[in-house]
């Protein structure tokens, strides 16, 4: 009887964890799609309006590290209903941004994302290991794991498309016409924070060391080959976000697309996510991460050539979403080429997570948790590079703005072919 209230439980739990795992999505990828309504609502910069990202990323920057510690120190639930709560209280505070006066609503919008960004930084740290621990670890612990991202990446699908139908083809969206999405996210924490509240979970056993956290922090950063990781994964989260939220700033002011069709054509970049990761795993096993990260980084830079270098005027049909006064309705779009290929690069960036990690902390040993929690920090790169593409498109266009994310990529192949080799297997590490 007990055993099956035990297990009655974690399946409870194991729910509201995929939950979470889709609203670490959700949330993150609200801040994107809403740079079209700040710059319509406040008439900003492309830059500015994609502050509200980089104000959701910097927040892995400040929250990352002290995130382990406050794990280490209170345990998996109670940093999850930490999370949650903060997650709450920063979508709130960009609710109230829709009240507050012209000259404050965008300072305010920016604190609820900074918020906001605290609590995706704090679930990141306790998810994973909580849909391991709940499935019993090995292979049933790792397939609840994937099937909490493919949530999240169905997630990350839905979230522009909705805030894209919500904002329709008015001439000045505003921030209460995403109000839905506000109240969605709301509830869902506020659900989830009373469910985990009741139900007992089991905590993951987190390996704790005798050496200080500082010490085995610099011992990870005597690897060249983890220091290249490191930014490798800041230039990879940037890469992954700048695509897709730079070209819905740069479809919503094509008159001939709109930001209906630009938010849904964003979220089919998020769809063949989802399906990249799908086929990565199941092919992980047998394939390298060297290979995989390659491959990917070469196709990416091919996809990113032929979008620079497209014409503007050559239009292809695409399978998108579409909002009419008779609905919601699914069939072909036009939309300029360059989309086209930008949207296909999501089938690269989908498995490049996995790949850089595995590299970079190959032959780690102990200083493997205080490298994970650098890795954290550096997922800042997913608000900053972004900011710096949207800064080059004020300047010189959005099309030359991909300039930035060529580099990128690049960056992502060399350190697959040449940085992710281990040339400090020296250094003791047990």
């Amino acid at each position: 009887m007990v055993q099956q209230k035990q297990q009655s439980g974690n399946i409870v739990a194991i729910i509201m964890m995929i939950l979470l795992f889709g609203m670490i999505s959700f949330v993150t990828n609200l801040a994107a799609p809403m740079g079209v309504v700040l710059k319509e609502q406040f008439d900003i910069t492309n830059f500015q309006g994609l502050m509200g990202n980089m104000a959701n990323f910097i927040a892995y920057a400040v929250m990352g590290i002290p995130g382990g510690i406050l794990l280490q120190r209170v345990g998996y639930k109670k940093t999850a209903l930490i999370a949650i709560a903060i997650g709450f209280l920063g979508i709130f505070i960009q609710y109230l941004s829709g009240y507050a006066g012209e000259s404050s609503a965008f300072v305010v919008y920016l604190l609820g994302a900074f918020v906001a960004g605290f609590s995706m930084c704090l679930l990141n740290t306790v998810v994973n290991p909580m849909l391991n621990t709940l499935g019993g670890g090995g292979n049933k612990g790792n397939q609840l794991i994937q099937v909490g991202g493919s949530f999240n990446s169905v997630m990350a699908t839905f979230t522009p498309a909705f805030v894209g139908i919500l904002i329709g083809e008015a001439a000045k969206a505003n921030i209460t016409d995403v109000f839905p999405v506000m109240y969605i996210a709301m509830g869902v924490f506020a659900l989830i924070f009373f469910v985990l509240m009741i139900v007992s979970i089991p905590e993951p056993n987190a390996e704790k060391s005798s050496e200080p956290l500082g010490n085995l922090m610099s011992g990870a950063l005597k690897f060249r080959h983890f220091i290249f990781g490191a930014f490798a994964i800041f230039v990879y989260v940037g890469v992954e976000v700048g695509t897709p939220a730079t070209l819905n700033l740069w479809l919503s002011d094509n008159p001939e697309v709109g930001k209906t069709i630009a938010g849904t054509v964003v979220g089919t970049y998020w769809l063949l996510m989802l399906i990249g990761r799908l086929t990565g795993a199941a092919i992980g096993g047998k394939v390298s991460s060297k290979l995989m990260l390659t491959v990917t980084s070469i196709v990416g830079l091919i996809l990113v050539t032929l979008a620079l270098f497209s014409p503007s005027t050559t239009q292809v049909s695409l399978p998108v979403f579409q909002s009419s006064d008779a609905g919601l309705s699914f069939g072909l779009a036009n939309v300029p080429i360059y989309a086209m290929f930008l949207v296909l690069i999501g089938l690269c960036t989908s498995i490049m997570w996995g790949s850089i990690f595995n590299l970079a902390v190959e032959g780690l040993g102990k200083y493997l948790a205080a490298a994970s929690g650098i890795f954290m920090v550096l997922v800042c790169g997913g608000g900053i590079l972004p900011a710096i593409q949207g800064w080059v498109a004020d300047i010189a266009g959005y099309q030359i703005s991909y300039w930035v994310i060529f580099a990128g990529l690049a960056y992502l192949l060399f350190y697959a072919v040449i940085g992710s080799k281990n040339v400090n297997k020296d250094i003791k590490v047990d």
